[in-house]
């Protein structure tokens, strides 16, 4: 049969994307109570949501912002990260994982990852520390836990800051505990293809009550109404700007989203699991792709699914196989570039070569759909597509 970037039908009538949120009316109707109610901006459903969120996690604190990069702004600001500090970093993520770090004024410096979990390689880290380091950001690639327990081990011999980028792993497991209960801080995302979605918003989540305290008060322009933080108290409507915050709080409308879709998020895991399963199953024998690996300490609840194109098995490069999976209107994708080689981080002196392993695993990189909505015949029209484009482009 012929492909359909060669002019033969196309597996699928319609587009697949290769993430989506799943709204139900429970949604929608817990959405529109809070539309009918006092508040729309900072009120009770955030704390609400925060609670549920901590739960959730096993953690004692919870503090819901406006996204998951304003989330990641707050951990390193909590931090202490500033001017002349270095952060280390993974190089396969969003460039939010790495522009928080400039946000506070400090440097990113790349640690390349780990080619089979495509995590950072914890064993290439300590390498890369210096008497400026102030923090690690260990990114949770596609839901996989990173060894956080070797990482906070790393820290706890430099006096580092740990901040888990989490942004993919919200309902994923580190050796049967929620990730997000053993870093300093952990940082959540709910962007609509994320495990939850909240439209926009983001979360850190921490035991540590200092920490709490603040990224509470960089949420709110650095503002307090607490009297004992306050230098002074004229009363009830008396308020103090004690430091530089920003505006970064999440509304009661997002937050009423959050908490009906925290209650739906086992079934949303188990589904991502699911298909990840059939896929796996599907593609062990195909030699041209590499199927994603998983570490045993590791419980992904699967963000995305990510392959690696065997290219020398294959007559062609990734993105000729990316553009005929997108004619057969399956909606592949590529995470990630890695960050350093943008134009911007060109521009700050950063070059080519800094982090091989990551280089290499991005030239093989192709995302498939994955998300909960993703119906047996949505997730076989992969499978079929996937097939046909490497039966015709193999050697």
């Amino acid at each position: 049969m012929r492909l359909a970037i060669n002019g033969g039908e196309s597996v699928r009538d319609s587009y697949l994307s290769y993430g989506k949120q799943f709204i139900d009316n429970e949604d929608i109707e817990e959405v529109v109570k809070v539309l009918r109610e006092d508040y729309l901006t900072t009120g009770p459903k955030v704390k609400e949501f925060e609670e549920k969120v901590a739960k959730y996690i096993g953690a004692k604190y919870v503090v819901a912002l406006s996204n998951g990069t304003a989330a990641l702004h707050a951990a390193c600001y909590a931090a202490g990260v500033g001017k002349g500090d270095e952060v280390i970093v993974s190089p396969i993520t969003f460039a939010a994982s790495a522009n928080c770090v400039l946000y506070c004024g400090g440097t990113p410096v790349f640690v390349d990852i780990d080619p089979n979990t495509l995590n950072i390689d914890i064993n290439k880290i300590e390498e890369k520390i210096t008497d400026r380091t102030k923090a690690i950001i260990p990114v949770d690639f596609s839901g996989q836990s990173v060894d956080i327990d070797k990482i906070m081990q790393i820290a706890e011999k430099y006096n580092l800051t740990v901040i888990e980028d989490g942004a993919h792993a919200l309902g994923s497991e580190y050796k049967g505990q929620k990730v997000g209960s053993k870093a300093h801080m952990t940082e959540f995302s709910f962007h609509p293809v994320k495990p939850i979605t909240t439209a926009e918003g983001g979360v850190i989540v921490t035991n540590d009550e200092e920490l709490y305290k603040k990224v509470s008060l960089f949420r709110t322009h650095g503002i307090t109404r607490d009297s004992n933080l306050m230098s002074n108290n004229e009363g009830a409507w008396y308020y103090e700007q004690i430091d530089l915050g920003y505006n970064y709080r999440i509304t009661d409308l997002q937050c009423a989203l959050g908490v009906s879709q925290m209650n739906k998020i086992d079934s949303f895991i188990n589904r991502r699991r699911e298909i990840v399963k059939k896929y796996n199953e599907e593609f062990k024998f195909v030699k041209e792709i590499v199927t994603p690996y998983e570490a045993e300490y590791s419980n992904s609840g699967w963000h995305i699914y990510v392959i690696r194109l065997n290219l020398d098995a294959l007559k062609v490069g990734r993105k000729e196989i990316f553009e005929a999976l997108q004619k057969e209107n399956i909606g592949v994708n590529v995470h990630y570039i890695p960050v350093y080689l943008h134009p911007y981080y060109q521009k700050l002196g950063y070059k080519k070569g800094i982090c091989k392993e990551a280089e290499k695993a991005y030239e093989s990189m192709i995302t498939l759909p994955l998300f909960p909505s993703m119906e047996d015949k949505d997730v076989y029209d992969v499978i079929d597509a996937v097939n046909r484009v490497i039966t015709y482009y193999r050697k």
